[in-house]
């Protein structure tokens, strides 16, 4: 071929040189032609440099980074390819799918590509969100920053230390608003290192902790409950065998906090309480804070749905509990004989007992979904006991309106209401709650006005974890970066067309997206991004190319190239 440039630029010298030197050969994997690996043998030209200040007198000539890089051993369109099939399989899947499509690459060189080649956002940072996520559960975590405005992954710190956050917000003084979670230390590094920076709350965890403060209430409250609903007494007789069993654990505990509540109005302290008593720390400090408390009630039944079947066959004197279950096994009940037989019993000594039966009480979970659910949504049941627990504990009816109020107020973005809110919450159930806003009021009242929120971050935490669970745990931080901060999107060129490489993914890939990203260099031509859509499409597609028989193992064939590369331009590096 002709040469089409006699001449070569000397990036350190700064100047062009025609006096060949000497030729050598270089070699460069590129992209499979026609089930083979293709080898080019590049015949480079060394030059000597003509300026005399120049301390490099001898220098090969160059041919683009968009082509064959310096020092490369492979072209730039196969390191791309090779980039981005680490990025979407990661090490081992990504070299078994390149070992499937005639690409010589082995996991580690994948890995080794994708951390070199992975570039941080440089931009400068306005808008962050900030949260942490697990390395290990309970053991060990890091933080995730990530840039609201782009929507990207910006950096992966190590641990969640203060003064970790701290360093890597005092190297940005560009963020002016700094989306976070109420706690973990996160708004103590944000005003020592922004002090000019608006933090604001996570919007779904306050009303999250919203509703848990109620549930809380509603536990505080369920003596006064027992007593509203009337359930106070409890005949022994009554129960069955596993009830008076679990109605024997209610009365332990029932003795243990009345002594623990003892000792504390003495004035012990919890952790001489625990040594008196044999019980925990943890334990004495809720019984202490009114977080401990017992209510025993009747567990739920396979016999429940059955009762007014029971009830009907009772008032017409049938009293033998194997002939009930018969009948009821007649119906489709698909429970044990012991169930009803044990009905029978408690109802036979229910009917000469003097003493008012078991009534049961719900949980205060249920209690609490009841209290904060619409009257039009329960049963006619459901909204009697929440009546009766309104009109019998109206200081519990007090805090569900301040939760309700506290909802609407984050939904409206009524920041006006704050300020009165915390007012009539601070001799309330929820008052524990009130409390933890006043200390974090700015950050509170910036989530109820400000568009941010860390709802995306979250977003981000989830893609993290996906990436890590692809690498079963094992991946260090500087790869979990790489491959969870770079876009989604694969070039559009069609690199390759190879049947048999598509099917093979169907091994390898569990994801959809993946799946998406690497069938877009390999699809046909009729196969736009549009047309691939879902997995369920790639199996389609997949399937049918999978009747080729698969590729046996060739050898590589070469080709020399001449110069004429040095003429080749960017936009036709593809074409190469």
């Amino acid at each position: 071929m002709p040469v089409l440039s006699h001449r070569a630029d000397h990036v350190r010298g700064g100047t062009a040189s025609s006096r060949v030197h000497s030729l050598y050969v270089r070699t460069a994997l590129d992209l499979p032609c026609s089930g083979r690996k293709l080898l080019l043998r590049v015949t480079t030209r060394r030059f000597v440099c003509t300026a005399t200040y120049c301390r490099q007198k001898i220098f090969a000539e160059r041919f683009g980074e968009c082509v064959l890089p310096v020092r490369a051993r492979r072209t730039a369109r196969l390191e791309c390819l090779v980039h981005h099939l680490g990025l979407a399989l990661g090490g081992r899947p990504a070299a078994s799918f390149a070992r499937r499509s005639t690409l010589p690459v082995s996991n580690d060189t994948l890995l080794r590509v994708v951390r070199r080649r992975s570039q941080l956002p440089t931009n400068p940072l306005a808008v962050i969100g900030i949260d942490d996520w697990a390395f290990r559960r309970n053991c060990r975590y890091g933080i995730i920053v990530c840039d609201l405005e782009r929507r990207r992954i910006v950096k992966l710190l190590p641990d969640r230390e203060v003064a970790t956050i701290e360093a890597f917000l005092a190297n940005h003084q560009t963020i002016t608003v700094l989306s976070r979670d109420r706690g973990g230390g996160y708004g103590e590094a944000g005003a020592r290192a922004l002090p000019t920076a608006i933090q604001v709350a996570d919007r779904w965890h306050l009303m999250e902790n919203a509703s848990a403060a109620f549930r809380d209430a509603v536990r505080k409250s369920m003596r006064d409950i027992r007593l509203a609903i009337g359930a106070t007494t409890i005949n022994p007789k009554l129960l069955t065998s596993a009830e008076r069993l679990q109605y024997e654990g209610f009365l332990r505990r029932e003795n243990a906090n009345d002594a623990i509540l003892a000792h504390h109005r003495e004035g012990i302290p919890i952790k001489e309480i625990a040594r008196r008593l044999s019980y925990s720390r943890g334990l004495v400090r809720k019984v202490v804070r009114g977080l401990q408390t017992d209510v025993f009630r009747t567990r739920e039944s396979t016999l429940d749905a059955w009762l007014p079947d029971l009830e009907s066959e009772w008032a017409s004197h049938c009293c033998n509990g194997a002939e009930l279950w018969r009948r009821l096994k007649a119906r489709g009940f698909a429970g044990s004989l012991r169930v009803v037989t044990e009905w029978a019993t408690r109802r036979r000594r229910a009917e000469q007992a003097t003493d008012q039966q078991l009534q049961k009480v719900p949980s205060a979970r249920t209690i609490a979904r009841m209290m904060t659910t619409g009257r039009d949504n329960l049963t006619k049941s459901d909204t009697v006991t929440v009546t009766v627990i309104e009109n019998g504990v109206p200081a519990l009816d007090t805090a569900r309106q301040l939760i309700a109020r506290f909802h609407a107020m984050v939904r409206t973005k009524a920041i006006t209401n704050l300020a009165p809110w915390m007012a009539a919450a601070e001799d309330s159930l929820v008052a524990s709650f009130a409390k933890g806003i006043a200390k974090d009021y700015d950050a509170v009242g910036a989530a109820i006005c400000q568009p941010w929120s860390n709802g995306q971050t979250e977003g981000q935490v989830n893609k993290l974890k996906l990436v890590k669970r692809q690498m079963y745990g094992r991946a260090k931080i500087d790869l979990l970066e790489a491959r969870s901060s770079a876009p989604s999107s694969m070039p559009t060129t069609r690199l390759i067309s190879s049947s048999s490489a598509v099917s093979m993914t169907i091994g390898m890939v569990d994801n959809a997206r993946s799946l998406r990203q690497i069938l877009k260099p390999f699809s046909p031509g009729s196969m736009t991004s549009s047309t691939i859509r879902s997995k369920d499409c790639v199996l389609r597609i997949a399937s049918m190319l999978a009747a080729e028989p698969t590729p046996t193992a060739v050898r590589p064939f070469s080709v020399n190239v001449s110069m004429t590369i040095v003429a080749i331009s960017s936009s036709s590096s593809t074409r190469m």
